[in-house]
């Protein structure tokens, strides 16, 4: 068969499984521990329901989704799962790999490693946050961009609310990067000028219309005072911040400190908030021409109490959702994102929106998961600091914790894990015949620096058991072929009938 004519057999079986796939989540939501239809009978065909393609696509959730899972499907035996991973578990070059499969259910360890052992996470970091996020804002939680009446007559100040996904345009209610739009906000606060709701403009000081506009000149300020501290961190390294793989952070940012949404690679805005808070005045300066206003050249920014806690709200545009915004960090491995889902974890939980502060939060709410932190250590919360240790068995305690544990919030973060050879930072892998067994079926957060790699998620088995798992190589060799290892591992889980 031609090369082009099997990749694309392979792209259309994909696209089928990936419903199969997005349907794993909808069975959280039916019963915690995936519980539900028992075994296939002896009269099932050889490939389980689950792992079959669908007759027709349908949604997620609906009739061509998974359904819940039975707790009386056989768990794997840990002799015969180990003989497995240690055939793939092997790095390439120097460095090591620990791991750890644990049943979901019961919590039963399956395959141990040196799954004590902590180690430098990478992006799996985001993991914890998301689960901060989550049990602290809630997934249904939004944050406000607003704009409110400025301290002298005609000035409205732009306040940041810990959206960093806004877009320059009008809001898109489908879309969670730039859900809401600056265009749209600028909209809303001409029409709130023209009522006089900002008091008379600095061309106007009798605050009299004329044909219901407003004949004088708006000032536009920005309110960033939100977050506290250090906008960088020193764990980071200057060059992952030169390369943009983070930039200072800022309580507002135009398409997650992107200059462009559809790039999301390549040096960041240093300043996110300024740039957003020009994009504002840009398209605030076009909507007050038709309302006879001009907008003042030039924003300037205002400190800490500047603007009076009861001042006037203009306009409002709100983000969306915590749990969509939890969803498309983990898919996207975004740092930025990560790093501002802390420090507003940490204001919803009283502390300061700093670096320490999003850090304190996270390691409460793991405390309060009742996972053990014995040598954990948080250095950043994205999971760029090198200095980070986390070890594999406290990843599978967070991916357990959201899979099958009491708090129902964290279930939000299911549909955010990249499925293999489909979506996300695992889009681009599960391509060849020693990993295909897993596209569509393995879910799992990727972690990528230069001498780490890491994968932790959930796949259900051959046999319909659902498995938690989590590997981490540190001391690896730059370049060497290591992320396959990871793929061959996750995808014997899921072809897994070992007894």
């Amino acid at each position: 068969m031609a090369p082009g004519r099997l990749r694309g057999i392979l792209v259309l079986v994909l696209q089928a499984l990936l419903v199969v796939a997005v349907g794993l989540p909808a069975g959280f939501a039916i019963a915690p521990a995936f519980l539900g239809p028992g075994r296939p009978s002896a009269a099932s065909p050889a490939t389980p329901p689950w792992q079959q393609m669908p007759a027709t696509p349908g949604a997620s959730g609906g009739s061509g989704g998974l359904g819940p899972l039975s707790d009386a499907a056989p768990v794997p035996s840990a002799t015969a799962l180990a003989a497995q991973l240690n055939a793939t578990l092997k790095t390439d070059g120097g460095g090591t790999f620990t791991g750890i499969v644990q049943d979901a259910v019961t919590g039963h360890v399956l395959f141990d490693r040196a799954a004590d052992e902590a180690r430098v996470p990478a992006s799996n970091m985001k993991l914890l946050t998301a689960s901060a996020a989550l049990r602290v804002l809630g997934p249904d939680h939004r944050f406000s961009t607003r704009v409110v009446a400025g301290p002298t007559p005609g000035s409205v100040v732009l306040t940041g609310g810990g959206d960093v996904l806004l877009g320059a345009g009008a809001s898109d209610p489908a879309a969670v990067l730039g859900h809401a739009g600056l265009a749209t906000l600028a909209e809303a606060t001409v029409r709130a000028l023209q009522n006089g709701a900002a008091g008379a403009t600095s061309g106007d000081k009798s605050g009299e219309n004329s044909g219901g506009k407003s004949a004088g000149t708006v000032s536009v300020l920005l309110d960033d005072s939100l977050f506290s501290g250090p906008s960088l961190s020193q764990a980071w390294s200057p060059e992952d911040v030169a390369a943009g793989e983070t930039a200072p952070l800022y309580p507002l940012a135009l398409n997650s400190a992107r200059f462009d949404p559809a790039k999301t690679t390549g040096p960041r805005p240093q300043d996110a908030a300024m740039t957003a808070a020009e994009a504002f005045a840009a398209r605030l300066t076009t909507a007050a021409a038709a309302a006879g206003l001009s907008v003042a050249p030039g924003v300037a920014r205002v400190g800490p109490g500047a603007v009076a806690g009861d001042a006037k709200v203009l306009a409002e545009v709100q983000s969306a959702t915590v749990g969509e915004q939890v969803d498309l960090m983990l898919q996207t491995s975004d740092n930025y994102l990560a790093e501002v889902m802390g420090r507003m974890a940490a204001v919803g939980a009283g502390r300061a929106a700093s670096s320490e502060g999003a850090i304190a939060t996270v390691m409460q709410q793991l405390k309060d998961l009742d996972i053990p932190l014995d040598g954990l250590h948080a250095a950043d919360v994205s999971g760029l600091a090198p200095a980070n240790q986390v070890s594999a068995r406290q990843l599978t305690d967070v991916v357990r914790a959201m899979t099958s544990g009491k708090d129902t919030r964290l279930r939000a973060a299911l549909d955010g894990f990249p499925v293999a050879g489909l979506t996300g930072t695992l889009g681009g892998r599960y391509t060849d015949a020693a990993t295909a067994g897993g596209a569509g079926l393995v879910r799992a957060k990727t972690g990528t620096l230069n001498t780490v790699i890491a994968l932790s998620g959930y796949v259900v088995d051959a046999d319909g058991r659902l498995l938690v798992f989590s590997f981490v190589g540190n001391g690896l060799t730059p370049g060497a072929a290591n992320k396959a290892a990871l793929d061959r591992s996750a995808s014997a889980l899921a072809g897994c009938g070992c007894r």
